[in-house]
């Protein structure tokens, strides 16, 4: 029997460190020691929060995380994939009666080789950035035209600006806390007030804020694109006159697909995509309670990191 120290959130602000069983892995399964889990301050806060809307898989007891990487330790006899492989891992659902509805905060895990992927071992914890890229990747994706508003600088911004400028775009970003105005690569970053542009082609909502169409509906160019990447948990809503006056246009991005990770992976092992200085904080495992309190609570946090190298 495979066994595994995780991360369980009991209920609603309530967190632990325990010792799970896993599932019996599989001929198609591997077995990975995980190095790091990054902590998702969007969909894992709602969790956290008891903000999470009626989703399936969810409930509590439940292990979080969808945003890890390790080495895999054993490989099933119908594995492609080798032991000792560096991989990134979106989650596993290994847990039995504690439900994996992510899954990959935990020491140890064990997941179809088909849903990992090698990658750079070069890479090390800024490979647990991957998930988060190919949703930025994805959202740019689905429209006509590359963004050129991104609303929030947060990591998930920051990607998505990072992305847009590789792909050949030339975004302007806002952001009102001043603790994440700086870190801009290449792009203009400030507050809408300072803003008086009225054009913007199509702009990507980063922020997962609901209350901001009114906002940024003023701001499009005729027949212009709102694309809303973040997750909501209020109801959107906005006033219509408006929105009839721009014959405005309103996308829901979804999360990443199968060839948005394999294309961000290749972008980041040849530099066209930098993952550098999105990463701000790491802790180890065994500090998960105050971990997850400052990647939600800490406006200077970016990116927490969870280290499960060091000792239990």
């Amino acid at each position: 029997m495979v066994m595994s120290t995780a991360v369980v959130f009991d209920q609603p602000r309530q967190l632990s460190l325990r010792e799970l069983a896993l599932a019996s892995p599989g001929a198609g399964d591997v077995v990975v020691d995980i190095h790091w889990s990054s902590i998702s301050a969007g969909t894992e806060r709602l969790l956290w929060e008891g903000r999470m809307p009626a989703f399936p898989g969810l409930g509590y007891p439940l292990v979080p995380g969808y945003e890890s990487v390790g080495v895999v330790t054993q490989a099933g006899a119908d594995a492609a994939l080798s032991i000792g492989t560096p991989v990134f891992v979106p989650g596993a659902n290994c847990y039995g009666e504690i439900r994996g509805l992510f899954g990959g905060a935990s020491r140890t895990v064990v997941a179809p080789a088909q849903r990992v992927i090698p990658i750079d071992a070069q890479l090390g914890e800024r490979a647990t950035l991957l998930a988060l890229a190919a949703t930025a990747l994805h959202a740019i994706r689905g429209g006509a035209v590359l963004p050129d508003l991104i609303v929030g600088h947060g990591v998930f911004g920051r990607l998505v600006a990072r992305l847009t400028l590789a792909l050949g775009g030339s975004p302007t970003v806002w952001e009102r806390a001043s603790e994440r105005l700086d870190g801009a690569i290449g792009y203009p970053v400030r507050d809408a007030a300072s803003d008086a542009r009225r054009d913007y082609r199509c702009i990507l909502d980063a922020s997962g804020d609901a209350s901001l169409l009114d906002t940024l509906i003023p701001r499009l160019a005729p027949q212009g694109e709102i694309v809303l990447a973040g997750f909501y948990s209020a109801p959107i809503t906005f006033a219509f006159p408006p929105a009839f006056m721009k014959e405005a246009r309103l996308r829901v991005a979804a999360e990443w697909k199968p060839a948005d990770l394999h294309d961000v992976r290749a972008m980041a092992t040849d530099g066209r995509l930098s993952l550098d200085g999105l990463i701000t904080d790491v802790a180890p495992a065994t500090d998960a309670a105050a971990a997850y309190r400052a990647a939600f609570d800490d406006p200077r946090c970016l990116k927490m990191v969870l280290d499960w190298r060091s000792p239990q």
